[in-house]
Formats: C-alpha cells, sequence, structure tokens
C-alpha cells in the first residue's frame, strides 16, 4: 500500500492506524514507484520519467545509442485538449 499526502503528521496518522488493525510494517519512502524513480521536496512529489526510460531502453538493449538533439518550434504553445475526449483505449 502506498500512502500519498502532503502533510508528514497525516502520512504517520493513518500508518500508525493501520498498523494497529492490520499485519503490517512500515518500509518508510517509496524510491521507485511502478520503475518510475520519486522524490519528496517541500511537499512535493517529485517523478523522474528519466529513470524508468532507461530501464527500457537496456531492456531492449538501445542503452548505448547516441543521443541527438531534435528540432522543435520553442515559439509554439502547447494547450490541454478543450475539444471532443478521445478513447484512449482505442489506441493502446
Amino acid at each position: 500500500m502506498l500512502i500519498l499526502d502532503s502533510n508528514d503528521h497525516m502520512i504517520k496518522s493513518i500508518t500508525k492506524m493501520l498498523v494497529n488493525k492490520f499485519d503490517m510494517k512500515d518500509i518508510s519512502v517509496a524510491d521507485v514507484i511502478l520503475g518510475i524513480k520519486t522524490s519528496k521536496r517541500s511537499n512535493r512529489l517529485i517523478l523522474f520519467q528519466s529513470y524508468y526510460i532507461e530501464k527500457i531502453l537496456k531492456k531492449f538493449s538501445k542503452d548505448n545509442n547516441i543521443i541527438v538533439k531534435t528540432q522543435i518550434n520553442t515559439s509554439v504553445y502547447m494547450s490541454k485538449n478543450k475539444g471532443n475526449e478521445i478513447n484512449q483505449l482505442e489506441y493502446s
């Protein structure tokens, strides 16, 4: 079970309640969740995609490839899609 909250006191309180009700132990802060490296800094949970990407590249023996820059137009503003929703399962 993973307990997330910006309030450390709340996390400790929930953990204490669960330990009293169930046979479990607190293994402290999660370093990696579902293959994605995490870090908690000043009430923020930061997810590092690079850890996951490196893991996938190693799995398919592509971790020794040369990194190249891809041209991108930095003046283009990207915004959230406000149109019709797309069925994610249809394209997965």
